[in-house]
Parts: C-alpha cells; structure tokens; sequence
C-alpha cells in the first residue's frame, strides 16, 4: 500500500518542507491535514528515520529529512512537469530525430523532395537516413533501428506493413544507335533476343522483369548485372545493352543519351511508399514526415496521364 501511494507521500513531504506547515501543505494540495500528517508518518515508517522536528504547529526537516528532500523534489517536480515536456515535443514538433532506411535509388530520385520540404517545415528535426538494401532495411525494421522505410516492395511479409504512395511507369531505355531505337512500339518479342543489364536478382526490378518475361512464354537474356540505376544508365549509354527502369530515374540529361520507351503495356508500374513493423506506434515527427509524401509534391495530379513524367497514386 505505501509503495503504491509513494508519490503521494513523496508531494505531501515537500509541501510540509517547502511552507513549514502542515496546514499549509494542505491547502496547497486540497487535502486534510490529517491526510497530510498521515502521509508524512507512513513515510518515515518506510524510511525508519524522522524526517520532521516537531515545535508546534512549525515543522523543520531533520539531517535525514533534508537528504531526503534533495533526493525527492527534482524527481517529483519532473513527473509534475510531465504532462507539460510531452504536449511540448509531441505537440510542437520543434524538435525531435526520425529514423529512416531507403535504398540508394529512392535516395537518389525520390527523398530530396521530401527531405527538402520536411527540412524547410520542420528545421530542428534530425533527420538519420540509412542507405540499406531491401533485406537489411526489413531487418533494421523489425529491429526497431528505424521508424521506417521507404522503398518499393512486391512481396511483403507478414509481419510487415506496406502504404503504397506514388506509382511509376516502367520503361525500356536504349542507346540512340540501338537496332530497337528506331520503333516507336516495342512488345516483349523484340526485346527478347537482345541483351539487358538488370540489377542483381535478390531486388525486385529484377524478379518483376523475370515475372513479365515467363508470363508471356518468352526468354531474355542478361549480359550484366549490376546494382543502381545510375549505373546502370551508365552502361546503358555506353551501348552496351537495354534495361527496364522506373520513370522516376529518368532525368533531362538523360533523354539527351538515352532512348526512352514507354513499357507500361506489359509491365506493372512500380509502387513505392511506407514500410513500418505491422503494429510499431510511429512517432509524432515520423507520422508528420510520412503526412507530407503526396504525389502533388511531384506536380502530378491523378488524372494526368504522360510517358514522360512518373505517374503517381494515392493508395491505390
């Protein structure tokens, strides 16, 4: 019973302390003074010391109650003050850190935006961002190393959440001088026989372009496997085979090297978005960071349909 009342004997001590009185302490806490002298016995019950000199109605601390109260009131006054430090960074959101793993791709292409924007909303968050794989960015998830991820995701797990925010067009990039670069129309036969450059299998472009190829029935063929988009933009304009990327990799320098087709007719658009351990509770600056990825931060509204520009979606 004491220890469960231990705050309460704790605030009745301090008050008695702080105004000499046990009359005062009452008052200053809405209650008896009996409650108050009751409190202070059960206390040095505990304790096994008196904490109070007794001269009348004055209360002075003894060597014990004084030790005592040093030890107590900066605990006391910090859960008082509780309610008050949580309303000010949940509320407020002036400062704070958010955790947050993506691979080098969606680093590259889809997070300066965002960053920019948290960034100029919220100056005195601290942003950590780690650039991770798929397989070591889940493990950081379930590890609670991060609040969350972003990224692109087929498969997902089970214990694991996946909010798609923006969607992507899959398209088919070329040397200039390539024998397809001259069709407007490409279908998945013309591009069998030639050579392409895909990231390595365990990633999902990888698996979705092997998923495409065996649903129509048709070969293809990989003559280099390498990670990154940028890379392989790289080679690519070296000439030395095609690939399958996601519109959102593709800049204006880059239409300037590389031939650029529209493959949206046979492979699926490629989503990216949140993913959080299913019921991991996100902080308030994370809730506030994911709150600003909507595709409007792209310029693109959900109507607008363009082979040139990434087309995105809200929850789809």
């Amino acid at each position: 019973m004491y220890k469960g009342n231990l705050l309460k004997h704790l605030r009745a001590f301090i008050q008695t302390a702080r105004t000499g009185s046990v009359s005062a302490a009452a008052d200053r806490l809405f209650l008896s003074q009996p409650s108050i002298s009751q409190q202070i016995r059960a206390l040095e019950d505990e304790l096994g010391r008196p904490l109070f000199e007794r001269h009348g109605p004055s209360m002075r601390l003894t060597p014990a109650g004084k030790a005592l109260l040093d030890m107590a009131r900066p605990l006391v006054d910090r859960l008082d003050a509780l309610p008050d430090d949580f309303a000010r960074r949940y509320g407020s959101l002036d400062t704070g850190e958010i955790r947050i793993a993506a691979g080098e791709s969606t680093i590259m292409h889809l997070l300066p935006a965002l960053l920019m924007r948290f960034r100029h909303k919220h100056p005195g968050i601290f942003v950590h961002l780690h650039n991770v794989t798929g397989a070591d960015g889940l493990g950081m998830i379930r590890s609670d190393e991060v609040d969350f991820a972003v990224g692109s995701m087929l498969d997902v797990p089970k214990d694991i959440d996946y909010q798609p925010i923006y969607h992507f067009n899959p398209v088919l990039i070329m040397h200039p001088d390539h024998p397809l670069a001259r069709k407007r129309q490409l279908s998945l036969a013309d591009i069998s026989p030639h050579g392409l450059i895909l990231p390595p299998q365990r990633l999902t472009t990888y698996q979705m372009v092997d998923m495409v190829f065996q649903k129509h029935g048709l070969p293809f063929r990989v003559t280099l496997e390498v990670g990154g988009w940028e890379v392989i933009k790289k080679y690519v304009a070296l000439g030395m085979g095609l690939s399958i990327v996601t519109s959102i990799c593709i800049t204006d320098a880059d239409r300037d090297r590389l031939v650029v087709r529209d493959m949206s007719d046979y492979f699926p658009r490629r989503s990216y978005g949140v993913v959080i351990r299913r019921g991991a509770y996100l902080s308030p600056q994370a809730e506030r960071f994911i709150d600003l990825m909507s595709p409007e931060l792209f310029g693109l509204n959900r109507d607008e349909k363009s082979t040139d520009r990434p087309q995105m979606a809200l929850h789809e």
